[in-house]
């Protein structure tokens, strides 16, 4: 079987060519009329992702307020190239423009070299009239190699594997350490049911959140997502044999891709394996719908998430962001690993679930 990474990186480096026209490349921003085309494009586009998909920009919006800019350019009708922009402006966090916040992949995807320039001095336009502090793409890949006016730093890895549609093979491709914890799991009872609403998922990640002592996103993102995707967008609950909730995750399913995003668990899960046995469940479910990569998702490095991934037998594949600096003099450093977040965090791990839940909210729209 051909690798389905390895072919994933042949189709990035050989990128289709837009077709000579004497007809010019137009820019536009996306209207409502305009997303069934706009989706269309991302879903055949190899550079493109699930992240540069339409519905994105009325979940962000919707969820957080936050002001976004969804650029695409078209020629003889036929759209070339998509980037999707968000605003952040925060006096604790900063004011950036880049791709979509809470978004591991984003930045330009197009077909030609022409519809990538147009997209590129559009953000830096907007960027300039905006007065940002920085501009930023994530991608898996650098857009601008050797280009000085874009920056990159090492931060962020994703964790990308292969998967067939055997589970005992699945099961034994897990190092044995880890498969160890799986079957406990699975000799406890635990079993996997599908939720078609968010409240046992909300219940499960705000209280993981809380214990890393970070702010926790609001009920109505999970909500607006699961009712946005539709099929592509799963809720995946863990159970005891007796009905008690252990843990639940919310994945994306993107062309033979599954993505698992949000997840969480509660304490009893560190009893029964439970965050393993998640993962494990999810990872049945996706082979037997036709899933060939198992796609863990984005971590930091030096993070109690990056060891769990690491352990699953994952590589690490580092993710270099490009950052182009404006009214800023040094990279953005927004993260919990940051030394001059540490008080905030022990102070958030002390409040009460409830009242962190309230206000949490308020402060992760302005993370991005």
């Amino acid at each position: 079987m051909n690798s389905i990474i390895e072919n994933s990186q042949v189709m990035r480096a050989g990128r289709a060519h837009a077709v000579p026209s004497s007809s010019p490349a137009t820019l536009h921003l996306l209207k409502p009329q305009d997303r069934a085309r706009w989706d269309a494009f991302v879903r055949s586009c190899p550079d493109a992702t699930f992240f540069h998909l339409s519905g994105w920009q009325p979940v962000i919006e919707q969820s957080f307020g936050i002001k976004t800019w969804f650029y695409y350019v078209e020629q003889d009708g036929q759209i070339q190239g998509v980037l999707p922009l968000a605003q952040i402006k925060s006096r604790l966090f900063g004011h950036s423009l880049g791709a979509m916040p809470f978004c591991v992949y984003g930045g330009v995807a197009a077909i030609g070299d022409g519809a990538r320039a147009l997209l590129d001095g559009a953000a830096d336009k907007l960027a300039r009239e905006l007065g940002v502090g920085h501009l930023e793409y994530r991608g898996m890949e650098r857009a601008h190699p050797g280009d000085a006016s874009w920056h990159t730093k090492e931060l962020y890895v994703t964790f990308r594997k292969e998967i067939s549609g055997d589970d005992e093979e699945n099961l034994n491709a897990i190092p044995r350490k880890q498969r160890a914890m799986v079957r406990k799991g699975i000799k406890l009872g635990l079993r996997g049911e599908v939720d078609n609403h968010v409240d046992r998922l909300f219940t499960a990640y705000s209280h993981s959140v809380h214990r890393l002592g970070t702010p926790v996103f609001p009920k109505k993102y999970f909500a607006l997502l699961q009712k946005e995707f539709g099929d592509e967008c799963e809720v995946r609950t863990i159970v005891t044999d007796d009905g008690r909730l252990v843990g639940s995750v919310l994945s994306f399913y993107w062309r033979d891709e599954v993505v698992p995003y949000y997840g969480g668990g509660m304490d009893l899960a560190r009893e029964v394996a439970g965050n393993d046995f998640m993962y494990w469940n999810l990872m049945q479910a996706a082979a037997a719908r036709g899933c060939r990569l198992f796609d863990f998702g984005r971590s930091k490095l030096g993070t109690g998430a990056y060891d769990f991934k690491k352990n699953w037998g994952f590589t690490a594949q580092h993710l270099p962001y490009e950052y182009k600096l404006y009214g800023a003099d040094a990279l953005p450093d927004n993260n919990p690993l940051n030394p001059k977040y540490q008080l905030f965090i022990k102070m958030w791990k002390k409040l009460p679930i409830p009242l962190a839940n309230l206000i949490g909210p308020h402060i992760v729209r302005n993370l991005g």
